[in-house]
């Protein structure tokens, strides 16, 4: 292989990069919480430093309160069959963007600090709120959810496509729902 033709690999391939990166992650331009509250099961997660445990059933149940937040409650099964959870709260960010919530699960009393809230994004969502992709704009994390314990295949490969297409990197995806 030439040095030019070496070069030209890199410059292609970087190019490519560039292009995945600058694609942009975007939000639904519609979400009804009321519609999305209820409990989701994951069926997959780019690994997550607090699901680190997680090895069975992993759910999300949200709740809209009276002041507009969103109650969150994540469980999951651990490898020795008990279950760990943890609780928090989601709002929408300002400017009001219909598809984007944050959600923070520091206790309340440090809500003032910026860093606590997490970028919540629904990137794609079925019309019937029967499944949901979730993501953030630094593309670290996703998560594919379903209200049942199961999704169909064409289903889940549809939205990993989309996904790459946002530029998130799947090579470390957990599948954790059952795929049919």
């Amino acid at each position: 292989m030439t040095m030019r033709s070496i070069l030209t690999a890199i410059a292609a391939s970087m190019a490519i990069g560039s292009a995945i990166a600058s694609t942009p992650v975007t939000a639904v331009s519609h979400l009804d919480l009321d519609r999305y509250a209820g409990t989701w099961h994951e069926m997959a997660r780019l690994p997550m430093y607090f699901q680190r445990k997680c090895t069975g059933a992993v759910t999300a149940t949200y709740a809209v309160q009276p002041d507009g937040t969103v109650s969150v409650h994540n469980a999951c099964v651990t490898a020795d069959g008990s279950t760990i959870a943890s609780d928090g709260v989601a709002r929408r960010p300002e400017p009001f963007s219909q598809g984007k919530l944050q959600v923070r699960f520091a206790p309340k009393w440090l809500s003032w600090v910026p860093f606590v809230w997490a970028d919540y994004w629904v990137i794609a969502l079925d019309e019937n709120y029967q499944w949901a992709m979730v993501g953030q704009p630094g593309r670290k994390y996703l998560w594919i959810l379903s209200r049942t314990p199961t999704m169909d295949k064409a289903t889940f490969e549809a939205l990993k496509a989309r996904a790459t297409a946002m530029g998130y990197d799947l090579s470390a995806l957990v599948v954790s729902g059952k795929i049919e």
